[in-house]
């Protein structure tokens, strides 16, 4: 093994310690949760969808008269609750087509734990609910992958198999 295997790989398991330590640790409201849109569950799936877009979100979360959750609706219900459906957007609501009392992370829950239901259950979108239930924040796969970006060095995030990591700060400029 070459002196540069060597360093490589001593590099990268410090980063796997520090992504360990940071999944075991860190808490979820550290993803940068995006703050949830909430319509009634009396809004047509077009207000819902026009909405989504105007706001560039992947969901919305619907809430009864004391703004607790009772579901969500994603661009995935769009697809197969809706159009699967042959609905008509104008006349459907979104308490005909929403996900009823989803799954929700508090901002305490660890990131291994979202990670975990993400997978486990398929979910790419999950509310943050605060202690009455009432969503604070929405949690999506991009969050979880722009902060495991912020936790791998750049060097390491952009290395191809095959190719040698770049240390700008220790190349020889001769």
């Amino acid at each position: 093994m070459s002196e540069f295997q060597d360093e490589y790989s001593e590099s990268l398991e410090v980063e796997f310690h520090k992504l360990e330590g940071a999944l075991l640790n860190d808490a979820v409201n550290l993803l940068a949760p995006s703050e949830p849109i909430r319509l009634p569950a009396t809004a047509t799936v077009h207000e819902a969808i026009t909405t989504m877009l105007a706001n560039r979100r992947a969901a919305v979360v619907i809430v009864d008269g004391d703004g607790r959750l009772i579901g969500i609706f994603t661009e995935r219900d769009v697809l197969t609750r809706v159009v699967g459906q042959s609905r008509d957007v104008q006349r459907t609501t979104l308490a005909e087509v929403m996900t009823r009392d989803p799954e929700a992370l508090s901002p305490q829950d660890r990131i291994c734990y979202a990670v975990n239901r993400m997978n486990n259950a398929g979910y790419r979108t999950v509310p943050l609910v605060d202690a009455e239930r009432r969503p604070i924040g929405i949690v999506t796969v991009s969050d979880v992958v722009k902060w495991l970006a912020e936790i791998f060095p750049e060097a390491v995030l952009n290395l191809r198999p095959g190719d040698e990591i770049k240390r700008p700060l220790q190349v020889d400029a001769g």
